[in-house]
């Protein structure tokens, strides 16, 4: 079996959705998962460590992405990709797991 991909997930303030993805994707074993904030009052806040770490970065929306380019401007980055989910969820809400299961997996088969 191949290596698992790093996956890292960013929301704002890691307090719901990026938490949640981390919570459901644990135990796949195609994956090795981190979940982080962009905000400075996020409950785990991102840092380089965490963007050398990733094989690829999963962010709940697309100023998420941004904010990571001009936290490390002129760094080489994972690839970071949008995974456009609106921060209307409570954490581990049905809706939001269905919501990161389905997209997450697209995400997953379009690399692999």
């Amino acid at each position: 079996m191949a290596e698992p991909i790093r996956v890292l997930f960013v929301c704002g303030r890691n307090r719901r959705r990026s938490p949640t993805a981390e919570l459901i994707f644990r135990s796949d074993p195609r994956i090795s998962v981190r979940s982080a904030g962009t905000s400075e009052s996020s409950k785990r806040r991102l840092t380089k460590k965490d963007l050398v770490w990733a094989d690829l970065v999963l962010v709940m929306e697309r100023k998420y992405a941004a904010r990571i380019r001009a936290m490390v401007p002129g760094e080489s980055l994972p690839p970071i990709k949008s995974l456009d989910i609106p921060d209307e969820h409570e954490f581990m809400a049905p809706d939001l797991i269905n919501l990161l299961t389905t997209a997450v997996e697209h995400e997953l088969n379009a690399d692999g």
